[in-house]
């Protein structure tokens, strides 16, 4: 009976592979041009990444409970904002405030741009880190951060899924042929330890390996341009009052897992590990080099 599965189960798979390849030549031959393969690649990814970008925004904003705050009841608030919106260029964002589960602020995308504020910021952090805080926000919007991240992000994840494709078919071969040999010679659970059954594991692993790759890239890439947006602040505010604020944010936070989990400042550093899947620096580092910012414009207003 074993035997009967085993060439049953070989015959199928054979059968796959021959349909499979045959799929394959029939793609190859019908192959565009590389240039015009590229261009193809390049067009999906970054209409996805659009379509991702907008959708996302927009249900961001809605799930968030963002609601604009008037002039009348935070004007000092709204009096700074212009001040650094004037200072860079990232046009004049709406101003929403919400209760986000954590002390802490946002940029969103689209629109003209939003700058969300938790309402408890408005007691916690005083006018100049308020202000050193949304000039932070704001250098997200006047580099479209999200826009390209999300939009780099579908591109790469575009590339990735095409060599998925190539390597999935291979990896459900072997998996396959593995079985059947393995019922043939009537040991079924001797698949897995095949030289295919290993080969399927290994094709599976580079599957996985690209999906991590680019979810790494993408956490890298972040990490960086929040980098940027602390020292784009600086710039314009004073960066020891931006670094008191992340503190303070860093001090009144106990964030539980949720939704928007990743788009907070806290998320330190339990180890290396954590810090190389989050989507933020350690507060320790962007505190650090604030300082150092700091400490060379006092250098240079005093030579």
């Amino acid at each position: 009976m074993l035997a009967l599965t085993g060439v049953a189960g070989l015959c199928f798979y054979a059968l796959l592979a021959a349909l499979g390849y045959r799929a394959l030549s029939v793609l190859w031959a019908a192959r565009p041009d590389p240039l015009t393969m590229t261009v193809l690649v390049v067009a999906t990814g970054v209409t996805l990444g659009l379509v991702s970008y907008w959708s996302g925004t927009t249900q961001l904003r809605r799930q968030v409970g963002a609601v604009p705050l008037p002039p009348e009841y935070a004007p000092e608030v709204h009096r700074r904002l212009a001040a650094v919106a004037d200072r860079m260029a990232a046009g004049r964002p709406e101003l929403l405030v919400a209760g986000l589960g954590m002390p802490n602020a946002l940029a969103i995308g689209g629109d003209g741009g939003a700058v969300v504020l938790d309402q408890r910021l408005l007691g916690l952090l005083s006018p100049a880190e308020l202000e050193a805080l949304l000039a932070h926000e704001l250098a997200h919007l006047e580099t479209n951060d999200a826009l390209l991240q999300t939009v780099g992000y579908s591109l790469v994840q575009t590339v990735a899924g095409l060599v998925a494709m190539l390597v999935l078919p291979v990896a459900v071969l072997l998996g396959g042929f593995a079985r059947a040999v393995a019922f043939l010679r009537g040991r079924p659970e001797s698949a897995s330890e095949s030289l295919l059954g290993r080969a399927q594991r290994f094709a599976l692993v580079v599957v996985a390996g690209i999906g991590v790759l680019v979810a790494l890239l993408a956490m890298g890439y972040s990490r960086r341009r929040e980098f940027a947006a602390d020292a784009r602040a600086a710039e314009v505010t004073d960066p020891l009052a931006l670094a008191r604020a992340l503190a303070k944010i860093e001090r009144a936070s106990t964030p539980a897992f949720g939704l928007l989990t990743p788009l907070y400042v806290h998320g330190d550093e339990d180890g290396p590990l954590t810090r190389l899947l989050s989507t933020h620096p350690p507060l320790d580092e962007r505190i650090e080099r604030l300082a150092a910012i700091a400490a060379r414009t006092d250098r240079r207003s005093n030579d």
